[in-house]
């Protein structure tokens, strides 16, 4: 199974080197793609909506076409850690096929891409950068492959509502 991960802008400075090593070690785990889409300007005027259109239509065509999307949002389904170890490893198992996380410019996530998701996920009921999302998200992949090879690095609980 592949994972990839789509998202809107670059990683500021102040994050860069986070990101950086949670992919890494995301790697050892998972088949890992990352891809970043150029974040679209907004103007005096321009609607939200038109920007968010933009931005999803370079994400789409990012995705690949097999792929499951999984819109990360704001309103989105929340799993535990241990819970989202699972659900990845249920995928790779039944041969479910690869996975596509996409994370969202300042201002969303466009219709398009919302129609092309097949499933909504919430890393956290706060609002944060898109780069702070992209090193949750990572953190989280990571998190689930120690998880899955009952490695030390988790410690939270096994239970499906476990915030670790």
């Amino acid at each position: 199974m592949k994972i990839t991960v789509v998202c809107v802008g670059r990683a500021g400075r102040v994050m860069e080197g986070a990101i950086g090593e949670y992919e890494t070690r995301a790697r050892r785990y998972w088949t890992l793609d990352v891809a970043e889409v150029r974040e679209e300007r907004a103007g005096k005027g321009v609607p939200d909506a038109l920007i968010r259109n933009a931005e999803g239509e370079r994400i789409l065509k990012r995705v690949p076409d097999a792929a499951e999307l999984v819109a990360l949002t704001r309103t989105g389904r929340t799993y535990g850690s241990a819970e989202f170890a699972r659900e990845l490893a249920k995928r790779a198992v039944s041969g479910g096929g690869d996975v596509a996380f996409v994370i969202g410019g300042a201002l969303g996530l466009g219709d398009a891409v919302l129609r092309r998701a097949t499933r909504q996920m919430q890393l956290s009921s706060f609002t944060m950068p898109h780069d702070l999302a992209r090193l949750v998200l990572l953190e989280q992949l990571y998190r689930a492959g120690t998880i899955l090879r009952g490695e030390p690095y988790h410690k939270g609980s096994d239970n499906t509502s476990d915030e670790g």
